[in-house]
């Protein structure tokens, strides 16, 4: 059994939860899908490249991302990846309308491993390598040889966005960022007048076996180490934050 089965996201009650109350307690989630958005328009709706721009979502979970960049550009071309047969249902369903979409049903491991051995799962070259709330569960090491192989997927000159929880650099933050977690979940619970509580979610997280998040710091030590350029943070709030580099 592989450390993807062993997790809470192999079983179908997780992924169905999540991805029916991810809006109430992913903090500032609209905001930053707004990011990524104006990423998308800044840097590759402006490269006016003369073919479809190339997507890729890592831990695509229901296609979440990919809709909102089809949003912006109905005529990318994007491969969605995921290692939960639940979720990449969904995503298949939420993006049935639109064209030029395949799914794969692989997790991170079996991805490094089908390269390691020379027998590549993604045989295409991408403009942007997406991925969100799925990278944390590696440890330090797995993420470094896994942004390579998001870097060696991209074509020169594209981008790797990333949206992920990060570890904070001290304690005292690391508790405040919880506490302020809650506190966001509270004021967004009764603006939404929600039935269901998720406070105790920032605790859950923090207890949560599968979860490793790492310094921001040190993963953008690790992008800069396999090569990435301009390796920055292009948004934080608290443990919540978005970063990626160029190729």
């Amino acid at each position: 059994m592989s450390k993807f089965e062993k997790s809470e996201w192999a079983e179908k009650k997780h992924a169905k939860e999540f991805m029916e109350n991810a809006d109430v307690y992913i903090l500032e989630r609209k905001r930053l899908f707004k990011i990524l958005k104006s990423f998308y328009r800044h840097f590759l709706l402006k490269s006016e490249l003369e073919r479809s721009i190339k997507v890729l979502d890592l831990g695509c979970g229901n296609g979440a991302l990919t809709m909102e960049l089809v949003k912006e550009d109905d005529e990318i071309q994007a491969t969605l990846v995921d290692g939960s047969s639940e979720m990449l249902k969904n995503a298949r369903e939420n993006l049935k309308t639109h064209s030029n979409m395949d799914f794969i049903h692989k997790t991170f491991q079996e991805l490094l491993k089908s390269e390691s051995e020379g027998d590549d799962l993604l045989v295409d070259k991408f403009d942007l390598v997406v991925s969100s709330l799925a990278i944390h569960h590696l440890h330090l090491e797995e993420k470094k040889s896994f942004f390579r192989y998001v870097y060696n997927h991209l074509n020169p000159g594209g981008f790797f966005l990333n949206i992920d929880v990060v570890k904070a650099p001290v304690n005292e933050l690391e508790s405040w960022y919880r506490v302020l977690w809650s506190e966001w979940i509270r004021e967004n619970q009764d603006t939404l007048e929600t039935k269901t509580s998720f406070e105790y979610l920032p605790l859950q997280y923090k207890n949560n076996p599968d979860n490793h998040p790492d310094k921001l710091q040190d993963q953008l030590d690790a992008l800069k180490s396999v090569g990435f350029q301009q390796a920055d943070c292009y948004y934080k709030y608290g443990i919540f934050s978005v970063y990626g580099g160029k190729k």
